[in-house]
């Protein structure tokens, strides 16, 4: 655990240099002026992002951690997604763009992540294999069992 540590803070340390290696990169390539309207539209694009998104998604995260309901967070996924793409979009840089595209694009964030969190439908319920839970009756409810007929 140590060691992954070590290597996320070594990243977070080297990125501003690779942000700036990249960004030299494409400003020779394209010009010094259509790369930094690159940077600030990204910018832009993540502001309006978290100003439509992220405050609702935000509220939702309180009520879940609120309530200790981890399978709410799980069926909110996207959202968090959504949420970190517009975060990773208002840091200015390529890098971080991309890494942010790859967030809010469906395809492409089930083909990175879907193998880390339970599938979640639209519906926003959670598909769990059989092992992972347990069907609880509800008392609010007539049993059905009494009604069946007999076999």
């Amino acid at each position: 655990m140590i060691n992954v540590a070590k290597w996320v803070l070594l990243a977070l340390l080297a990125l501003p240099f690779l942000e700036l290696a990249v960004f030299v990169a494409v400003s020779a390539m394209i010009g010094f002026g259509w790369a930094l309207s690159l940077v600030a539209a990204g910018s832009a694009i993540g502001l309006l992002i978290l100003r439509r998104a992220g405050g609702n998604h935000i509220a939702r995260m309180r009520v879940a951690l609120d309530q200790g309901s981890f399978t709410a967070l799980q069926a909110d996924a996207s959202g968090g997604a959504i949420l970190m793409g517009g975060i990773l979009l208002l840091i200015p840089g390529f890098i971080t763009d991309i890494a942010a595209l790859c967030l809010l694009i469906p395809p492409l964030r089930h083909a990175m992540f879907g193998h880390v969190v339970a599938p979640v439908r639209n519906d926003g319920v959670v598909d769990l294999p059989p092992e992972q839970w347990h069907q609880v009756p509800d008392p609010s409810l007539p049993d059905q069992r009494r009604h069946e007929p007999r076999r």
